[in-house]
Parts: C-alpha cells; sequence; structure tokens
C-alpha cells in the first residue's frame, strides 16, 4: 500500500515531478529526471519538457511512456483467487463463504469489479476506485477477460460459432479468441476470451453450442494475470501492473 507521507507535506506548488514518479516505483529520481528530458511523461495530457515541475499527485492525471500512473494514496486494487462456492458479494446474510471475507481486515474499503458465479473460480479484481471498475466491466471499452472452461464435448462447428457468435436470451454474445487447449477421453479444455461480463456469460454460450460447462476458471482481466495464485489468496496490484491494468482502461 502506498503511502505519501514519506513526502514532504504538499504546498500550494505542489510535489516535484520526479520525487512523485519515484515513489511510484518507476525508478531513481535521477532516472525519473532523464525519463522526463527524454519527453516520456506528460500531465493532464501535456508533455512535460523540463525540469522543475510540480504537481498534485491526488488530482494530477500522469503518464510514463502512455501508461497511466495511479498516484492517489487512497486508491488501491487487489486480485483475489475466488475460490469455488464463495459468492460473489461482501455479506451474506445466510452465514455462506463470501469474497467480504477476504477483505474484512483490509484498511480501505473495496468492491468487487464485476462478479463471478459461485461455481465459477479464479480472479476477481477489487477496488475503490470506481471509474476504473466501471471501464474494466463495460465492453465499450474492450477490457479483454480469459476463462478456461472444461466442457465433455465440443466440435469443431461449436468452437467456431463461440467465436462468430452464438444467440442468447439478452442478444448475441461471441468471444474474440476461442481456442481448444486440450482434448481428453471425457473432457474438452478451452480457453475463452470475451470482452463482457453479462451474468453468467460464458456458461450461457457453452450451452448455447450445446456443451455445458462442467468447471470454469477466470485466469485473466486484461494485463492482470492469475499465473500461480493459490485459491483464496488475496495480493495487491502494483508497479507496472497497476499502470497497464489503468492504460487498458483507457485512463
Amino acid at each position: 500500500m502506498r503511502c505519501w507521507s514519506r513526502w514532504h507535506p504538499v504546498t500550494d506548488t505542489g510535489i516535484r515531478l520526479q520525487k512523485v514518479l519515484a515513489a511510484a516505483g518507476i525508478g531513481s529520481r535521477r532516472s525519473c529526471e532523464i525519463l522526463i528530458d527524454q519527453g516520456r511523461v506528460s500531465i493532464n495530457g501535456e508533455t512535460v519538457r523540463g525540469q522543475g515541475r510540480r504537481v498534485d499527485p491526488e488530482v494530477d492525471i500522469i503518464h510514463v511512456d502512455g501508461e497511466r500512473l495511479q498516484t492517489k494514496a487512497e486508491i488501491v486494487v487487489y486480485a483475489l483467487n475466488k475460490p469455488k462456492g464463495v459468492l460473489t458479494t461482501m455479506v451474506d446474510d445466510q452465514g455462506r463463504p463470501c469474497v467480504g471475507d477476504y477483505v474484512s481486515e483490509l484498511e480501505q474499503r473495496v468492491f468487487h469489479v464485476g462478479r463471478l458465479d459461485a461455481d465459477t473460480e479464479g480472479l476477481l479484481l477489487l477496488t475503490n476506485d470506481g471509474e476504473l471498475a466501471n471501464r474494466l466491466i463495460h465492453p465499450s471499452f474492450g477490457v479483454d477477460k480469459t476463462y478456461i472452461a472444461t466442457v465433455k464435448e465440443l466440435t469443431n462447428q461449436a468452437l467456431s460459432d463461440l467465436a462468430h457468435g452464438v444467440d442468447l436470451d439478452d442478444g448475441t454474445a461471441k468471444a474474440t479468441k476461442a481456442r481448444i487447449l486440450d482434448r481428453a477421453k471425457n473432457s474438452v479444455m478451452v480457453e475463452l476470451t470475451i470482452h463482457e461480463g453479462r451474468n453468467r456469460i460464458v456458461r450461457r454460450m457453452f450451452d448455447a453450442v450445446g456443451s455445458p460447462v462442467t468447471g470454469l476458471v477466470r485466469t485473466k482481466i486484461g494485463p492482470v494475470s492469475l499465473g500461480q495464485q493459490r485459491p483464496g489468496v488475496l495480493r495487491v496490484i502494483t508497479g507496472a501492473q497497476l499502470r497497464a491494468l489503468y492504460t487498458a482502461a483507457g485512463l
């Protein structure tokens, strides 16, 4: 969690740009000065042309090489590997396991970005940045969500239909990428990438092509991958991955 208290108090003239960059993990102050000299840093859409610029990290929007820096002290983003059987809700009045159980001790109050149904496991982002959350969810911003689905059988035609679009009761849905990862005697493992997040959409897409899902894991959202993160583990997104996530969301 980033702590801005290690800086000097903000004055009317703000904080030196290279100090903000260094605190955000871009590099040493000297290396940040070089980035500024090279014209690779912008503030509020304007390329910085020289040293001495001061900024307000709570207000100003800063990009380095086109990637957005998140400099607001209170903003946090976490990745949870949601276990199967856990509800995507912050509280459950029936006492069932829910996502809120994994973030109850956090200093900031966060909320989940989109949902995974109880039977689906894998990557779930949590944040207190409403604008980021909205952009990650809305299909118009084109942020990829990648899943690995296990089905009993899948024909080549069904795979093609997933990529070209299938009709659901709330409109057409199609994958931006669909490929078979593995075929076994009684199961097929399929990687599917989509932009949208309608309720149970991946399961409904496979139902529409006659291949009901028997297992489903979300492995990636934009540049954030599940990797080797174990079920139930919560990790903070920082540094280059956080910058890439904001950039993917168009911020």
